[in-house]
């Protein structure tokens, strides 16, 4: 099962500087794969590269983390300031995370007062991100239990409606189709201080990192 082949960490919260001002410790949670010290990492979605010099948990040295596992990992030659929430640590060498340009979601209305139309532009809840996107395109209506066809790139979509939707990042973020890395490719849609939708990502289109950083412990371990 692919799920559990590429590693991957989403980052929970700001870390601290480890033992001098070039470590820096992440902490997530593992979602797939594993995540072991002297891994080379890529965090998306800049494209950060470094080496993990240690993992730990509750406080404990980890020899290897697990899905499912909440731990602290210090990264080497990286600034606080090029961590934030919401960001995919990956196997630098296994589908690395990317950011994603549009991703084509199934979106289920559940909770919203009004009509939703392209432009809409309300703030996505997917794993440890909470960022704006945009409605870009309604392509199909579609019937929620079969998914068949209804109508095609519909005006608006209402309560009770599904429909896949087209959708546009307004800040760079980290999504995957839910087929591929579940944790990854759910959703929920907030908007009037509810959550007035839910999805699941169908299909991604990436962009590749440009001016990406790769630290010098990556370097070095790269060229071993």
């Amino acid at each position: 099962m692919r799920y559990f082949e590429r590693t991957c960490i989403v980052h929970q919260a700001k870390g601290e500087n480890g033992e001098n001002e070039r470590e820096k410790e992440g902490v997530g949670r593992v979602e797939t794969g594993i995540l072991k010290p002297g891994m080379v990492v890529t965090f998306g979605p800049t494209g950060l590269t470094t080496e993990v010099k240690s993992v730990e948990m509750h406080h404990e040295a980890l020899q290897e983390a697990l899905p499912g596992d909440n731990v602290g990992f210090n990264v080497k030659n990286v600034a606080v300031k090029d961590l934030k929430r919401g960001y995919v640590a990956s196997n630098s060498k296994d589908d690395p995370a990317k950011e994603a340009a549009n991703f084509t979601s199934q979106v289920i209305i559940m909770n919203h007062p009004g009509q939703i139309g392209n432009g809409y532009a309300p703030v996505l809840d997917c794993h440890t991100s909470h960022i704006a996107v945009k409605f870009a395109e309604l392509v199909t209506k579609i019937d929620r239990r079969s998914g068949k066809e209804l109508e095609k790139e519909p005006k608006f979509l209402k309560n009770g409606d599904a429909g896949l939707v087209k959708m546009i990042p307004t800040k760079p973020m980290v999504v995957e189709t839910f087929s591929e890395y579940p944790p990854l490719g759910r959703f929920a849609v907030r908007d009037m201080r509810q959550t007035v939708a839910v999805g699941v990502i169908k299909n991604v289109e990436k962009k590749d990192p440009t001016g990406a950083k790769v630290t010098k412990a990556a370097a070095k371990k790269g060229a071993k």
